[in-house]
């Protein structure tokens, strides 16, 4: 069997609900992308975490509709327009799509992870490389982080370079558990999870489970009192920034810190804001971000 793709260019104040009108009328699935995509003209559409993006679509957004093969795209797409009362038909291109074996094909994209000196990210219907090296299984999913970008790898090259057996560790911002699961495997002990997602919460515990590891995880209101050993956050600048003083008060004295998901133009800001209570700078850099470290001083 093959399937149809229709696609259609039109402005962001129809875009979602041409999207919809195509689902409620036949469509398989539809998704709205940024038609300026790759582009000089490419759009950042998702602001920050906590932070409200000012549009709900691209400037121009291109809709994108998988239909049965016996559908007609011209009358599907006529029908949808009138439904939102567009007043005319978008122009549109329609492509064949045959029938794959999608879940082989997606699998295909995910290799295991090579990170550091011996850790390898693993999905599950991989065997891992190394059986003796610290292996993390894990699946891409909903929740940020695989290992594939550059924070989330900064921050587990400085995990297996500084986590003693025995240390607590405060993972802010747990997002799928990968740091928290990481730093369990290299002997901190407790290991606190902590997402503002709750399915973030749920995603990581269910890594944690499969990778039998032993992380309490939890929304900031559940949060433990007390200091760490170790504070770990891989989120974004502006966050990091406005958690300054949070994140501070719960490390030890001498305790030590590691920020991420900053861009290197942003390090001086963020470590400004955490020069008050800890002692940090640039730990190492990787394709345009930064990992920030610091010790946090011994009377704060």
């Amino acid at each position: 069997m093959s399937y149809r793709e229709l696609s259609a260019e039109l402005d962001r104040e129809h875009a979602e609900a041409l999207s919809d009108a195509l689902l409620e009328i036949g469509a398989l699935s539809v998704s709205v992308e940024d038609a300026d995509a790759d582009t000089p003209d490419e759009q950042s559409l998702f602001g920050e975490p906590g932070l409200v993006p000012e549009k709900s679509a691209w400037k121009r957004s291109r809709v994108v509709a998988l239909l049965a093969e016996e559908a007609n795209p011209a009358v599907l797409l006529t029908a949808a327009a009138n439904e939102i009362g567009l007043g005319a038909t978008p122009v549109f291109v329609v492509r064949e799509v045959e029938e794959q074996d999608w879940v082989r094909l997606t699998q295909a994209q995910f290799d295991p992870i090579s990170i550091g000196e011996r850790i390898w990210v693993v999905p599950s219907w991989h065997d891992a490389p190394d059986p003796n090296a610290p292996v993390l299984e894990l699946d891409p999913g909903l929740a940020f982080g695989t290992g594939s970008h550059p924070t989330t790898r900064l921050c587990m090259e400085w995990l297996e370079q500084h986590v003693k057996p025995g240390q607590s560790l405060l993972d802010y911002g747990c997002g799928s558990g990968i740091l928290a699961i990481l730093a369990k495997k290299c002997g901190a002990e407790p290991v606190i999870g902590i997402d503002i997602d709750p399915q973030a919460v749920e995603s990581a515990r269910q890594n944690s489970e499969c990778n039998h590891a032993e992380v309490t995880y939890g929304l900031p209101d559940e949060c433990p009192g007390g200091e760490f050993d170790i504070v770990v956050a891989n989120i974004l600048s502006n966050p990091l920034k406005l958690m300054a003083s949070m994140l501070a008060s719960k490390l030890k004295p001498g305790g030590r810190i590691a920020l991420s998901g900053v861009l290197a133009r942003q390090a001086d800001e963020v470590a400004t804001a955490y020069a008050k209570w800890i002692d940090i700078g640039v730990w190492r850099e990787h394709e345009g971000w930064v990992c920030l470290a610091g010790t946090q001083r011994e009377s704060h």
